[in-house]
């Protein structure tokens, strides 16, 4: 009779407890080697050599993996996160195991926002630690060091230690609303703009009982939408020529000599501009591909412009989307607003329209979308897009239908300025200075929250939402098994309307009017690690990859994108 056969996973179990008992040993053990392999990592002296089966096995762990766990715990914790997550598990199973640790993550994210800081500032069941901790660090690694390397006209200010107040629960009563704003181009007199005081200013709590209103109301006027952007044009501060002696006091320190020379570091990302392809403002970015290596840029000149971010030293402009000859344009009214999902690229326009295109087919046109307003605001999932427009409407289109448009919801009582969504949630700021949850699945309204100000732009990942208004300040909330609510609101710096957000679980980007982009951790308060200061008003933002696209007043598109 034949002797029993071992399973293959009885001996690849036998092997890898084999592995696990030796794979890492002290530097004198393999001083005799002569195997002359590169480390996987020689931080804090260690030797992490990939472990290979040998035909002898220790009966017993030695070197690193003798230390009690707590020990391995928190050496692994002064580790880059991309070598806790990417390269331990390839060492071996037991140093693995150091990344599924949540509490050693919850510790790190803890060091690198602050003892005063609250992070995350969302539900924190299932958050995605590993992840935000890698992106923080990335983040510090990508804009630390950027004001080293200021391009000519722009200045760069870090805040490595911003000590904000923190900001107080908010979500309640609104201010009064504002009149009905006007697509024709009929220009009033705006509000007077209420600036918001220095960063760290602590934020007075919005009433939760909402929607009350306050006892002295703003008075109601006719004001177009197009003057939402123009008043913060206007209140822009001009510093250009201060800003270009500052770039060029910095760089290069030389001796009287000329003997010794002192470079400084350079930033690990390179900025450059996309210009002559638009002659009048660009109003929106957005970039696609997955790798951020395509931008979409949509400008009042009523042009979809698409580039290639990747290539040669200043970006090359790939064409027009629809631009048939000469003369002819994307759409036939400013080009507001971009939204995409997988190959499909949706833009919106004053003209009352939306139009389709295929990214796989170089933009090719797929269809068009007609509206019975302004198209102020986009957002897509999968096959279906979502609008909200200038008749105070949220409209619901399925882009493979004849017949596109699903459904139109009358959530808002003034005009729709800037949506988010997911695959259950259709989230949208109005004017009327409130922001309104849609249940998909339900079918029906999920919950209304009244705000202080009117929201501009918005950015949805996870179970955080957050959102920029007219005031300059941020506002966050939750979205947690069914239940929104206001969480706090925060000033950052920004000194006129936030024009575009963008939030994941370790980074957040905003922009302004008053010619500002700032880099922060999404923490409360938030943390901010850089400031930049643009020559003209930056109308939104685009964060991809670690590339970072804006849309700015001066018919250009500045690109932040990582060094080859």
């Amino acid at each position: 009779m034949s002797m029993p056969q071992v399973t293959g996973r009885e001996d690849e179990e036998e092997k890898e407890r084999g592995r696990d008992e030796v794979c890492l040993k002290e530097e004198e053990c393999h001083s005799n080697s002569t195997d002359t392999d590169t480390p996987h990592s020689t931080q804090l002296g260690l030797n992490l050599r990939q472990c290979h089966s040998t035909p002898e096995m220790s009966p017993s762990p030695s070197g690193l993996l003798s230390l009690p766990w707590e020990m391995v715990a928190r050496i692994a914790s002064h580790l880059p996160a991309q070598c806790v997550i990417n390269v331990l598990p390839q060492v071996c199973r037991a140093l693995g195991q150091v990344g599924e640790d949540m509490s050693a993550w919850q510790l790190r994210a803890q060091r690198l926002t602050g003892p005063r800081s609250s992070f995350p500032v969302g539900p924190r069941n299932h958050f995605d630690w590993p992840k935000a901790c890698l992106e923080m660090e990335q983040l510090i690694e990508c804009w630390a060091r950027q004001e080293e390397k200021a391009e000519p006209g722009q200045e760069i200010e870090t805040q490595e230690e911003v000590d904000q107040d923190e900001a107080v629960a908010g979500g309640g009563a609104g201010a009064g609303q504002e009149g009905e704003a006007v697509a024709n181009g009929e220009a009033h007199e705006a509000d007077a703009e209420r600036q918001p005081g220095p960063a760290g200013e602590e934020i007075r709590p919005e009433d939760q009982e909402g929607p009350e209103r306050r006892a002295e109301e703003e008075e109601q006027q006719e004001n177009n939408v197009i003057l939402v952007r123009e008043e913060g044009r206007e209140n822009a501060a001009i510093q250009d020529e201060h800003n270009e002696e500052q770039v060029q006091d910095g760089h290069l320190e030389q001796e009287d000599s000329g003997m010794n020379v002192k470079t400084e570091p350079t930033p690990a990302l390179e900025h450059i501009t996309l210009s002559s392809g638009h002659i009048a403002d660009v109003n929106t970015v957005l970039l696609v591909g997955g790798e951020g290596s395509v931008c979409v840029s949509g400008s009042r000149d009523r042009n979809v412009n698409l580039w290639d971010v990747r290539r040669g030293s200043s970006g090359t402009l790939l064409g027009t989307l629809g631009a048939r000859g000469r003369y002819n344009s994307t759409h036939q009214g400013w080009v507001w607003c971009l939204a995409a999902s997988g190959d499909l690229l949706a833009s919106g326009s004053f003209d009352s329209t939306v139009k389709l295109w295929d990214l796989n087919a170089g933009g090719a046109e797929r269809g068009k979308i007609q509206s019975r307003a302004a198209v102020l605001s986009l957002s897509c999932q999968d096959h279906m897009l979502f609008a909200g427009s200038h008749d105070q409407k949220v409209s619901i289109y399925d882009t493979r239908a004849a017949e596109p448009l699903v459904k139109s919801l009358r959530l808002h009582s003034d005009i729709v300025l800037c949506l988010a969504s997911d695959e259950q949630y259709i989230l949208s700021g109005s004017k009327d200075n409130t922001v309104a949850v849609f249940d998909r699945r339900a079918g029906k309204p999920l919950k209304k929250i009244h705000l202080k100000s009117y929201l501009l732009s918005m950015s949805y990942s996870g179970r955080e939402v957050w959102a920029g208004d007219y005031h300059g300040l941020l506002h966050t909330f939750s979205m947690h098994e069914g239940s929104f609510k206001s969480i706090a609101q925060f000033n950052v710096g920004h000194s006129s309307l936030v024009t575009g957000v963008h939030h994941s679980p370790g980074t957040l980007y905003t922009c302004s009017s008053d010619r500002t982009i700032k880099v922060h951790f999404p923490c409360a308060p938030p943390k901010t690690l850089c400031t930049l200061h643009n020559k003209a008003v930056v109308n939104g933002l685009s964060v991809e990859a670690g590339v970072l696209a804006v849309a700015s007043g001066d018919m250009s598109v500045e690109v932040w994108r990582p060094r080859p």
